[in-house]
């Protein structure tokens, strides 16, 4: 499979979501239904309430290309930080503004002109003040160490072609007892690469997604604990049949190796209250054999 540069990657993407924040701006209405926007398809739809939607702007439930809905399966508390990586129109932004109060901040990251423009007109429509959207990319977050709370995503990390960097970069912002709840696209075990490309394409991951099991060892590696992933949506065959077959794909024939296999899934991770300081400092079962070690 061919590598995606970083900065080849940055660039699709950034004209990807550009041209959707252009036409939500200037039409109010979706860049559908092109299938590989991720629009007017069962991905995308039936993420949010009546109620949620009915307190945004129009244009940022329009805008809103996620897979999840992150802010629905995480406790925010009022005064809390948040930090939305690749936060498009500002949906979970501003969700996340009204759940942690006056007293609290919400911010969002995002590479494109023409998003960040979106979002900051949707939080004045919003009258949303403690929110702030910030230029820059998922894998350098402009924010100081032990700054944030909690770090939201929503279907964006899967769109990272250094998706490790971009987990530690979570890791170092978040403050000690941090939380990391995203949701995003998985796979679940071993896929023919041909078929897999061609799904991934469809949900609409450039850089594609990761093997489930893959994922808890980033999160391990950058030092996240208490790891957990919950599907939340399984992609079926019928869903892309259309596109697959427009595609060349011969859809009766790989369903048996697709069925149940891609998914959007919430995952949380945390960082330890205590930061270790090498291998097995963080682990409590190591210090009685220590101590006895010692004693001996």
């Amino acid at each position: 499979m061919k590598k995606v540069s970083p900065m080849s990657n940055h660039s699709a993407v950034s004209e990807k979501y550009g041209s959707i924040a252009r036409s939500v701006s200037e039409t109010g209405t979706a860049a559908c239904c092109d299938p590989a926007l991720r629009c007017c398809d069962p991905i995308t739809r039936n993420l949010y309430g009546d109620g949620e939607k009915g307190m945004l702007p129009e244009k940022a439930v329009l805008a809103s290309l996620g897979c999840g809905n992150p802010t629905a399966l995480i406790e925010l508390k009022p005064g809390e930080t948040v930090l939305d990586l690749g936060s498009g129109g500002g949906i979970d932004v501003l969700l996340s503004a009204k759940r942690v109060g006056p007293t609290g901040k919400a911010y969002g990251l995002d590479m494109t002109d023409d998003m960040l423009a979106l979002a900051r007109d949707n939080q004045r429509q919003a009258g949303a003040t403690n929110v702030e959207f910030l230029k820059g990319q998922i894998e350098e977050i402009p924010l100081a160490d032990n700054s944030v709370d909690v770090v939201i995503s929503n279907c964006v990390i899967n769109l990272s072609a250094d998706k490790s960097r971009v987990l530690r970069e979570a890791f170092r912002v978040l403050r000690p007892g941090g939380r990391l709840a995203v949701s995003d696209v998985v796979v679940r075990g071993e896929v023919p690469e041909a078929v897999r490309q061609s799904m991934l394409l469809w949900v609409g991951c450039i850089a594609g997604a990761l093997e489930e099991n893959d994922y808890r060892a980033k999160l391990a590696a950058a030092g996240f604990v208490d790891v957990d992933l919950e599907p939340t949506r399984i992609y079926d065959i019928e869903d892309a049949r259309v596109f697959l077959t427009e595609a060349g794909i011969a859809v009766d024939e790989i369903a048996p190796q697709v069925e149940g296999k891609f998914l959007s899934a919430f995952v949380r991770a945390t960082k330890p209250v205590v930061a270790c300081c090498g291998p097995g400092c963080c682990s409590t079962s190591t210090e009685p054999q220590a101590a006895e070690a010692e004693r001996g």
